[in-house]
């Protein structure tokens, strides 16, 4: 299994779900925005090859390609079931893990990338500076209906970490470093899931 990433992008959140997993892999660094000569640019025809939009993450696993991270952190779920990233069996449980990976990603982290594409990541004359105000409100929002559904809960499913903690602690980490207005609570949560062991080693490989 090998995982090509890039820091604290959404690769990270794959990297992080593999060290929970105690699955064996490989990790490649891959460089955004960078020339397409040099040997690990994600625009370097020997990675368009494998991943078309020239983008983090991807994982080969076994001849098999993915690359939306989502899809990765399931696949090493179900490659490793002791580890409790994704509910085995109760149906309940895994319809709330479905609706909260729903949430978090079409809710909680598009206002982040909507800031991300217009300071840095569009071409600058597809920038449109007023949308950053946009971005706010629907993180604002988005908080509002997480308070509701996790309800001050310690883990976002049942009583046990899982994928989706990966995915609320990174987004919110992300939502830190673009200078959203995160509750402390939030930030605790971010504190308190990064602390995991396998949160520092993920750390520790992307320096």
């Amino acid at each position: 299994m090998k995982l090509y990433g890039m820091q604290q992008s959404r690769s990270f959140r794959c990297l992080w779900a593999l060290e929970e997993s105690g699955l064996e892999y490989e990790y490649e660094p891959i460089k955004l925005r960078t020339n397409e000569n040099e040997p690990d640019s994600a625009q370097n025809p020997n990675y368009l090859a494998i991943n078309i939009q020239g983008k983090v993450p991807t994982l080969i696993d076994d001849g098999m390609t993915l690359t939306e991270s989502f899809a990765i952190l399931n696949h090493i779920a179900r490659r490793a079931p002791a580890s409790g990233l994704r509910p085995a069996e109760d149906v309940k449980l895994i319809a709330k893990y479905d609706e909260m990976a729903c949430f978090v990603l079409t809710e909680l982290e598009q206002p982040l990338w909507s800031k991300g594409k217009h300071t840095f990541a569009l071409p600058e004359e597809q920038r449109i500076p007023e949308m950053l105000e946009t971005a706010n409100f629907e993180f604002a929002k988005a908080i509002r209906a997480l308070d509701h559904l996790i309800d001050g809960s310690k883990f976002a499913i049942a009583n046990s970490f899982s994928a989706i903690d990966i995915l609320l602690a990174q987004t919110f980490n992300w939502a830190i470093r673009f200078q959203f207005d995160v509750p402390q609570i939030y930030i605790d949560l971010r504190d308190r899931h990064y602390s995991r062991a396998a949160a520092k080693r993920a750390l520790e490989i992307i320096g």
